[in-house]
């Protein structure tokens, strides 16, 4: 009498062929379902590699330094002036004739300023909060192993 597992092994060769192909079928059937542990998983993998990429590449980029902060304090310069050159407006039309020019002047430089708040934000979180950086995804990353685990 033939056992399933003898049939099977003469028709696709031996018993080890034909646990080698019930292997390969359950883990083609596990990879079928993509859990979201292993989503989550998957996730916190790719933002460590991004993390990592940003770092390696701030390290071989050390030279342009000089390069960067100059930019940066151009921008910040800018967004600070337009956010002072409001300001001035706003107050000088107070004391103004006819101030709605100025007013007029002061709300389109504030909106003006207002589109480059975020640019702004990330240039003064690289520049002040760079050397924490790694404290802060450590403290973010088990936070959220918590929250996945709960």
């Amino acid at each position: 009498m033939f056992g399933i597992g003898s049939l099977l092994g003469k028709i696709f060769g031996t018993e080890k062929a034909t646990a080698a192909i019930v292997d390969n079928v359950s883990k083609g059937l596990d990879a079928l379902v993509y859990t979201p542990e292993e989503k989550a998983q998957d996730a916190a993998k790719d933002r460590a590699a991004a993390r990592q990429m940003i770092v390696r590449w701030m390290e071989t980029t050390k030279g342009q330094n000089l390069a960067r902060r100059l930019i940066a304090l151009s921008i910040v310069a800018v967004w600070l002036f337009q956010y002072v050159a409001s300001m001035l407006l706003s107050v000088t039309s107070i004391w103004v004739a006819a101030p709605e020019k100025l007013i007029a002047s002061a709300q389109i430089i504030k909106e003006s300023a207002k589109g480059l708040n975020s640019p702004i934000m990330l240039i003064l979180a690289f520049y002040f909060s760079a050397p924490y950086m790694g404290d802060i995804a450590r403290g973010v990353m088990s936070k959220f192993k918590k929250d996945l685990n709960s």
